[in-house]
């Protein structure tokens, strides 16, 4: 397939500066998270994809529209991890109630499991798989749900996207080596 799938983290928020776990809570950029978004505007300019697909959160669909992309389907099912009673917390917070917690293996008490969000993030890559025929597809998106989707895309069990980094404003590269699914850039500073 000639098409990459370009994953974009949303800029940064007053919440993943501070590090708080943020799901449902529909936070805008900071300053710093819209001019992160503006910097990838030549980016896209230079090369457009064929299919945006973002999160309806107005941090993903402002990080779109500032990075200069045309949004062709907003999909729920690109939400970030619903981390529910711990929606707001940091994890130093939580982990005053659950020593060593992390989101990869810990409880998500009234939330969703990894396997909730992996089927989501599979859902996502199945129905773009057709539009990387045509080119590139951008999926912007949520720093734990981008990174599940990484490890679905390569084949790994959900749990190992704790061993990918997608900072705010991050640009990730997923591809093909003949027909083998690879991960061809990672947590790719806003230029």
């Amino acid at each position: 397939m000639p098409g990459e799938i370009v994953l974009l983290r949303h800029g940064e928020t007053e919440w993943s500066r501070s590090g708080q776990h943020t799901g449902r809570t529909d936070l805008p950029l900071t300053e710093h998270g819209e001019r992160q978004a503006r910097s990838l505007a030549d980016r896209f300019a230079a090369q457009p994809p064929v299919l945006v697909v973002a999160s309806p959160r107005q941090r993903a669909l402002r990080t779109a529209e500032l990075a200069g992309l045309t949004i062709g389907r907003i999909d729920d099912d690109l939400v970030e991890w619903d981390y529910g009673d711990l929606e707001g917390l940091t994890t130093s917070t939580i982990r005053e109630t659950y020593p060593g917690w992390t989101i990869w293996g810990g409880p998500v008490p009234g939330g969703e499991a990894i396997d909730e969000v992996a089927a989501r993030a599979t859902r996502v890559l199945q129905s773009v798989e057709p539009a990387l025929e045509r080119g590139d597809v951008v999926l912007v998106g949520h720093g734990h749900a981008l990174r599940v989707l990484t490890a679905c895309w390569l084949g790994l069990d959900p749990h190992a996207g704790e061993l990918f980094v997608l900072d705010a404003g991050s640009v990730s590269l997923l591809g093909h080596e003949r027909e083998a699914r690879v991960l061809k850039g990672l947590n790719r500073p806003p230029e």
